[in-house]
């Protein structure tokens, strides 16, 4: 039988045939609407075809009520208010059926929702197993993939329907997702870079850097833009290490814009990178790596012109060098939080060529005894915010605007950033976090021994 059928016009008179209002039946209630609002759903969609449909009123039998609340989604491009009344698998289910999910994922989980002032820890996901996690990627619209031992689980972006794959690592160190259901994955202890399709359940390809010493290539980062894949590769031996490029749709080699060989005692001068992120606003891939010696934690932090594949900027640390460091292309700002200090710093991108120093956020402290603070804390940009975590808690900070001495781009010459509160306080605290991301309206991080994904959403943010 087909999913829609003649059924008997309204009592009023069916409309012209050159009519752009269509009228459905829908389990029996009739629906009014216009041609237009059901093609906005799209050509493969359900509603194109009804307002295809040769029929003079099309029967659908399905729940009416569902359907005014996904028609109104068309309508409006936002659920209504009644739609808190309904569960929500019910409205997944049905928005499915329609083809009208990414409409209505784009509603509840749009990345401009996102309200990082409001933030409250919403949801806690369990993972299977004693694992706890070492890796986490988000997608846009906030469907995360959790690596915990040799496992990766994804929910999807309703955080309803989770599935686990198995992966050939003894545990995954290098995350990230290319959609909502594929990711690309490594290892620091294992051989390759491997594509995973984690709905279908099996490894598309897998993809190995071939250095001089042919001793494997185990993977340091993932990173990716629009256009291109980046990948940090180190020999299995340690003494060579590379930042391949390739492209993100077939997957392969454009170009190695950064390759190494350590001799000897150089190890400082070839440390590989270990986190990459690309600058869109500047076409520009930030590398940055460390390493831990005798002489204490040095590394450097480098921008890269991918298509020239010359260094455009470098920062080599020393001093404090960075536990970990991010680059906010909204605002044009690389941040950094200190190994020793455990502070959060930033240097301007726009004056890199001044050879400006590191600006510290807050009240710098003295560096005393040999601590280091810092281990372990993580730095994640998301918007025109940066979140700093500190042992259990998570800082937020975020630009000031003065009113005065405005520069030529709308932000005073001397930039201030202000740390803010954010959510309620009892969400605060607990074990210490190993890892930050962001996707949609949510922030995920999971935390030291503990075998879930906390999820952090607003609280102002009504369904």
């Amino acid at each position: 039988m087909p999913p829609f059928a003649a059924s008997n016009p309204l009592p009023s008179s069916p409309p012209k045939p050159d009519s752009n209002i269509v009228t459905i039946d829908v389990g029996g209630q009739f629906f009014q609407t216009t041609k237009q609002t059901l093609n906005s759903a799209g050509p493969k969609s359900f509603f194109a075809k009804i307002s295809e449909s040769q029929f003079s009123t099309p029967f659908i039998d399905r729940d009416p009520e569902l359907f005014s609340i996904l028609l109104s989604l068309l309508r409006t491009g936002n659920l209504p208010s009644k739609a808190k009344a309904y569960d929500m698998q019910d409205l997944m289910s049905e928005s499915q059926f329609y083809g009208i999910e990414n409409l209505l994922m784009n509603s509840l989980s749009s990345p401009s929702q996102f309200e990082p002032f409001n933030l409250e820890r919403s949801v806690i996901l369990p993972l299977n197993g004693r694992d706890t996690p070492s890796a986490i990627a988000s997608t846009r619209f906030g469907a995360v993939h959790v690596a915990h031992g040799s496992k990766i689980t994804s929910f999807d972006w309703s955080l309803r329907r989770k599935s686990t794959f198995l992966t050939q690592f003894s545990a995954v160190d290098s995350l990230l997702a290319l959609s909502s259901s594929v990711v690309a994955a490594g290892a620091t202890d294992f051989s390759g870079m491997q594509i995973i399709d984690l709905k279908r359940g099996f490894v598309k390809t897998t993809i190995e850097w071939e250095n001089v010493t042919r001793s494997g290539s185990t993977v340091q980062a993932i990173g990716s833009s629009p256009e291109y894949l980046f990948t940090s590769f180190e020999s299995g031996r340690r003494n060579s290490n590379s930042i391949m490029v390739y492209d993100l749709q077939s997957l392969t080699p454009v170009t190695e814009i950064s390759h190494n060989e350590i001799f000897g005692a150089e190890i400082d001068s070839a440390v590989p990178a270990t986190k990459l992120k690309w600058v869109s606003g500047y076409n520009l891939l930030m590398a940055s790596g460390s390493h831990s010696g005798p002489s204490g934690v040095s590394g450097n932090i480098r921008l890269w012109d991918v298509r020239s594949e010359n260094v455009v900027w470098e920062l080599k640390e020393k001093s404090d060098c960075f536990a970990d460091v991010t680059v906010s292309d909204n605002l044009s700002v690389i941040f950094k939080v200190g190994v020793h200090s455990g502070e959060a710093y930033f240097v301007d991108l726009r004056k890199l060529s001044a050879g400006n120093s590191w600006v510290c956020l807050g009240e710098e402290k003295k560096v005393t005894n040999g601590k280091k603070e810092g281990i372990g804390c993580k730095v994640e940009d998301h918007g025109n915010q940066v979140f700093c975590s500190k042992g259990g808690n998570v800082e937020l900070w975020s630009e000031v605007i003065m009113g005065n001495a405005k520069n030529g781009e709308g932000r005073s010459e001397e930039r201030i950033l202000k740390k803010n509160l954010m959510g309620r306080v009892k969400d605060m605290g607990g074990h210490k976090i190993t890892n930050l991301a962001f996707g949609g309206n949510k922030m995920f991080l999971t935390r030291k021994d503990q075998q879930c994904v906390e999820v952090w959403q607003s609280s102002t943010r009504e369904f």
